[in-house]
């Protein structure tokens, strides 16, 4: 095998979720290349030695410029707010550095052009980790898509809905909050949540060409994490809704919020089409259901497909048909097509041209939710590759 040295930026969730792909992807996908965790990156010594002692990796930096100028590093892996992805993959790309890097890539459309220029003037590997592309079910699905079964489409509907800000005593900032900061966010839930389902739609049913949207800020104003004393606006948006048209001719709907008491991570997507329907839902993640209209008329309905079997994309690399796999192995599906990509010399989706063709449509829905029009999405942002997986 050869060696993949990995250096990560942030120890928090994806933190934690990506460490754990590195550690795992080569006990189950057979690779040319291995990860060895070089060195973990974080401004708290204490805490990122603590994380590096569970995870395993071999040192500690303070500074990411100091990670990213190490040669004995390959690719660095951008985990930190939304606000620092676009000076590290900067410094990376000219390091010629692979990148990887979590969503959204950026905190708006200008910053991700600037990016993704960058990444394919140095021409190096590079990877955006929106990991539902590598849920089994969802996987499948794209394999119905592209096997000509939904026919010509005409309805996309998705739903990602959480409830976890709705207390106004909730403050503002710090490792896990600093998502309600559009200092540090760039947006809410259109950039954390919406961001995953516009990909998805990309990748199933191809560019979006227009947008009217609206947001909602429920709660103005929030305490700050380090001060409760002191309190600061909050200009994200806690709800995002809207329409689209896509290239295809079909019409889609999108809903969006942290606000919705009793949802967790329910992140769901339908796609109608004249031959077929598919219908998603993360909360049962091992299941596509599936209708398709050309069955006998006495045997219409919609089938639930369990997808765990060898056939299915991803699976014969677990466990036996019946036995599931959970969120963790999306990422681990992720880096190890990241993996196939460094062997084969393809290209690995979603990269960043991707991640700035779901950006300036996220983009041009907050334009939207500003002006109250319709609004066109930028023709440079559509990704080059829209069949890419």
């Amino acid at each position: 095998m050869k060696e993949l040295r990995i250096g990560i930026v942030g120890y928090g969730f994806m933190g934690r979720a990506h460490s754990n792909a590195y550690r795992q992807v080569s006990q189950f996908f057979d690779r040319e290349y291995r990860p060895v965790l070089k060195a973990v990156c974080a401004r708290n010594r204490a805490k990122a030695e603590a994380f590096a002692a569970n995870w395993g990796w071999e040192s500690v930096e303070t500074d990411w410029r100091a990670l990213v100028d190490r040669p004995d590093i390959d690719a660095i892996d951008i985990c930190s707010p939304n606000n620092t992805h676009r000076e590290i993959a900067l410094a990376a790309a000219a390091a010629g550095k692979m990148v990887l890097c979590e969503k959204p890539l950026a905190m708006n459309g200008s910053e991700a052009r600037e990016m993704t220029a960058a990444i394919e003037q140095a021409g190096v590997p590079n990877l955006v980790w929106f990991n539902y592309r590598r849920v089994p079910a969802i996987a499948l699905a794209k394999q119905v898509v592209d096997e000509g079964r939904i026919g010509r489409p005409f309805h996309y509907r998705a739903q990602y809905l959480q409830d976890w800000t709705i207390s106004p005593d909730l403050p503002l900032g710090g490792q896990t909050l600093w998502r309600l900061d559009a200092d540090v966010a760039g947006a809410g839930v259109s950039g954390d949540l919406v961001a995953h389902s516009v990909d998805t739609a990309l990748w199933l049913n191809g560019p979006i060409t227009e947008v009217t949207g609206m947001t909602e800020i429920f709660v103005k104003d929030r305490a700050l994490q380090d001060d409760p004393t002191q309190t600061k606006p909050v200009t994200i948006d806690d709800a995002c809704q809207f329409m689209c048209r896509f290239a295809n001719g079909s019409l889609g709907l999108f809903e969006s919020t942290r606000y919705a008491r009793g949802r967790k991570n329910y992140n769901t997507l339908e796609l109608n089409g004249d031959k077929a329907s598919v219908y998603f839902d993360l909360e049962d993640p091992h299941r596509l259901q599936y209708y398709n209209h050309g069955d006998d008329d006495h045997l219409h309905g919609w089938r639930s497909i369990h997808v765990t079997g060898f056939e299915h994309p991803y699976m014969k690399s677990w466990w036996v048909p019946g036995c599931t796999i959970g969120y963790e192995h999306t990422f681990i599906n992720a880096l190890a097509d990241f993996l196939h990509g460094l062997e084969t010399g393809e290209e690995t989706h979603p990269n960043f041209r991707d991640a700035l063709a779901t950006q300036l449509v996220l983009d041009a829905v907050l334009e939207s939710a500003r002006t109250g029009q319709w609004v066109s999405v930028a023709a440079d942002g559509f990704a080059t590759d829209a069949a890419g997986g």
